[in-house]
C-alpha cells in the first residue's frame, strides 16, 4: 500500500534525521515480521541490532502505523488494518479506481495495427492489435490524451499484384468474406510469379500507371482496397479494435518524395546513378526511398507521415506498435527523421513486439501459409464453446463463447512481456483453470455471485478482519494504482495482466478460508464489501486489456 509506504518512510526520516531510498524498505518474507521491514540500522555505525532499538523507540504507531517491533537489526512495521481496509475498500470500490495523473496535459499518439488492404488480418496482427488498444486504454488511465492512429498500407506491389491476380483470373463479386476474396487473388498472383517471373514487371508497370493515375487502374485499386476494408474492419468490430485517426499511404506518399527531393538537393540523401535515392545511415544499412524507376516505397511515405502526425496534434510522443521484424528499419526511420532536422524526431518511439508461433508453423501470405485472424477467433471461439458447455453453462452460450474466446486470445497474448515470443496453445488457452483469460472472467463472475446472493444490510466491521488471505487481498488490492501508473510510465501491458492473474490467485485463497454468506452478520457485511472491491478492480483490470466481464459462468 502506497500510503502505508510513505508513512513509513517518513517515520523512519523523522527518527534517524537521514533521507531513505525505496531499496531501504522490503516485504517480508513471513507476514508475522511485519507487513514493511527497514534495513536502516545497517547506514550507522555501531551495533545495528542496538541502531535498530533505538531507532524504534523513537517512532511511535500512527496514522497506518499499528506498531513497530525490531527483528534483530531490522525494523518492522505492520500495518493497521482496520483503518486501511475502511480506505482501501473504499477506493477501490469506485469507478476510477486505479488512475492516475501521470500524463496530465500531455498527447500520446499510438499507431496500431497497419495492415495491408491486399488480405486479412493475420495472427500477427491480433496481437498488435491487442497491444495498441490495451495501451492506448492503460496511458488514458493515466490521464493522457489518446490517439488511436492506424495507418493503411494501401498502395504499392503488393496491391499491384492482389489488382492484376483478380484482374486475370477473378472479374466477379466476392462470394466468401471480402478481405479473404482479395487475398485468394494475392496469392493466386505469387503462385504463378514464382513459375512466371515476368508477371513481377506486369506488377510493377501497373504501379506505374497507379502513380501516373491511370483512370482505368484506378478504378480497379478502388475496388479491391474496399473489398479489403470492409473485411478488416468486421475483424475489427468483432475484436473490439477501435481508432480514432486513420492515415492512408495513398493520400501522402506524393508529400513523402518532395520531402525526399528536396532531401537530395540539400544533400542529406543521395541520388544514385541509377536514378534511385538513398538515405546514407552509417552505421545502420542504407535505405533506398525511391527506385531507380522513380516509384517510391513505405518508408517515403513515413517521413510525411511522422511530419503529418506532429503538425497536427503537436504530439508528446508518438508510439509505433510494430513487430521485432522491423526493428533495424525503425533504427532507419528515426535516424532519418534527425538528418531531416524534425525537431520531434527524439519523440518518436518503437514498441517492439515479438513472434506468435502456432503449430502450423511459420507464416507466409505469398504461398498461402498464413493463420488468420478470423480463422483463428473461430476456433478458439468454438473451443470456448465446448469448453462453457461442458462446465454447465446454457445460458446466452453463443454470446459467452465469443467473450471467452476473445479474453483466451488477448490475455495469452498480453500476459507476455511484448518483447518476447508467443508459443500459442488454443486449448490451454480457454480453460477456466490456469493462467488464462477465461479464469480471470470466473474470478468475477464468482465475486457477482456472491454479491448477487447477498440480502444483508448490515454495517460492515472491518475490524474483524483478522484473517491473514483477507489481509492479503487487501494488500493485494491496494497495488492496483501502482501497477497502472508503472505500466504507463514504460508501456508494458503484461505488468496489468501479471497482477490480475495474482489479485484472482489471492481472492480464490480468500474465498476458499473465509466463507462469506455463511458468515455472522456483521463480518459477512465486512466480506462482502471486501469482495465488491475485488469485483471493481477485476472489472476494471480486465477493462484495460480489452477483455469483457461476464456475470455468470
Amino acid at each position: 500500500m502506497k500510503e502505508f509506504r510513505t508513512e513509513v518512510t517518513k517515520a523512519i526520516e523523522k527518527a534517524t534525521n537521514k533521507k531513505i531510498t525505496s531499496k531501504s524498505l522490503s516485504t517480508p518474507p513471513d507476514p508475522k515480521l511485519g507487513d514493511l521491514s527497514s534495513n536502516i540500522a545497517f547506514q550507522f555505525g555501531g551495533n545495528p541490532v542496538e541502531q535498530a532499538k533505538n531507532i524504534a523507540s523513537k517512532i511511535k504507531p500512527s496514522g497506518l502505523i499499528a506498531k513497530i517491533e525490531t527483528s534483530g537489526p531490522y525494523l518492522n512495521f505492520f500495518l493497521d488494518y482496520e483503518k486501511a481496509a475502511k480506505k482501501i475498500i473504499k477506493q477501490a470500490q469506485h469507478p476510477s479506481y486505479g488512475k492516475s495523473n501521470l500524463g496530465k496535459n500531455k498527447t500520446l499518439m499510438i499507431e496500431y495495427s497497419q495492415p495491408n488492404p491486399n488480405k486479412p488480418e493475420h495472427v500477427g496482427h491480433l496481437r498488435n492489435d491487442f497491444l495498441g488498444m490495451a495501451l492506448s486504454n492503460i496511458l488514458t488511465a493515466n490521464n493522457y490524451k489518446v490517439i488511436r492512429a492506424n495507418l493503411i498500407n494501401d498502395r504499392g506491389i503488393h496491391i499491384c499484384k492482389a489488382m492484376l491476380g483478380y484482374q486475370k483470373w477473378g472479374k466477379c463479386q466476392p462470394d466468401i468474406k471480402p478481405d479473404h476474396f482479395v487475398a485468394k487473388y494475392y496469392q493466386k498472383f505469387c503462385q504463378e510469379e514464382a513459375k512466371h517471373p515476368k508477371l513481377t514487371e506486369e506488377a510493377k508497370n501497373m504501379l506505374k500507371k497507379w502513380e501516373n493515375k491511370d483512370p482505368e487502374t484506378i478504378a480497379l485499386w478502388e475496388k479491391i482496397v474496399n473489398w479489403a476494408y470492409e473485411g478488416q474492419r468486421q475483424t475489427y468490430a468483432l475484436t473490439g479494435t477501435e481508432f480514432d485517426e486513420w492515415f492512408y499511404e495513398s493520400r501522402m506518399y506524393e508529400k513523402g518524395r518532395e520531402i525526399v527531393e528536396q532531401a537530395v538537393k540539400k544533400k542529406i540523401f543521395k541520388k544514385e546513378k541509377d536514378g534511385s535515392i538513398v538515405a546514407q545511415l552509417k552505421p545502420l544499412p542504407n535505405k533506398v526511398l525511391v527506385r531507380s524507376d522513380g516509384t517510391t516505397i513505405y518508408a517515403t511515405n513515413d517521413l510525411q507521415l511522422g511530419k503529418e502526425k506532429f503538425a497536427a496534434y503537436d504530439l508528446d510522443k508518438s508510439i509505433y506498435v510494430i513487430g521485432s521484424a522491423q526493428n533495424t528499419y525503425m533504427k532507419q526511420l528515426f535516424k532519418m527523421f534527425k538528418l531531416l532536422g524534425f525537431k520531434w524526431w527524439n519523440k518518436c518511439y518503437h514498441l517492439s513486439y515479438g513472434m506468435i508461433y502456432l503449430p502450423e508453423g511459420k507464416m507466409s501470405s505469398r504461398e498461402g501459409r498464413v493463420v488468420y485472424a478470423d480463422d483463428l477467433l473461430d476456433e478458439v471461439i468454438t473451443l470456448a464453446k465446448k469448453e462453457a458447455t461442458a462446465k454447465g453453462m446454457s445460458q446466452n452460450i453463443e454470446e459467452t463463447a465469443t467473450q471467452v474466446g476473445l479474453a483466451a486470445l488477448k490475455f495469452t497474448m498480453l500476459k507476455t512481456n511484448h518483447k518476447k515470443d508467443i508459443t500459442f496453445d488454443k486449448s490451454k488457452s480457454v480453460s477456466f483453470e490456469g493462467d488464462t483469460g477465461p479464469y480471470l472472467q470466473y474470478a468475477y463472475a464468482r465475486c457477482h455471485q456472491i454479491i448477487e446472493k447477498l440480502t444483508t444490510n448490515d454495517k460492515p466491521d472491518y475490524s474483524l478482519l483478522i484473517h491473514e488471505k483477507e489481509h492479503a487481498l487487501l494488500k493485494k488490492i491496494s497495488e492496483f494504482p501502482e501497477i497502472i501508473e508503472e505500466s504507463g510510465k514504460n508501456y508494458e501491458t503484461h505488468l496489468i495482466a501479471v497482477y490480475l492473474l495474482e489479485l484472482a490467485h489471492s481472492f480464490s485463497e480468500f474465498y476458499d478460508a473465509c466463507p462469506v454468506i455463511q458468515s455472522k452478520p456483521v463480518l459477512r457485511a465486512a466480506r462482502a464489501e471486501l469482495v465488491k472491491a475485488t469485483m471493481n478492480t477485476l472489472s476494471i483490470g480486465l477493462a484495460l486489456l480489452g477483455i469483457q466481464t461476464i456475470n455468470k459462468m
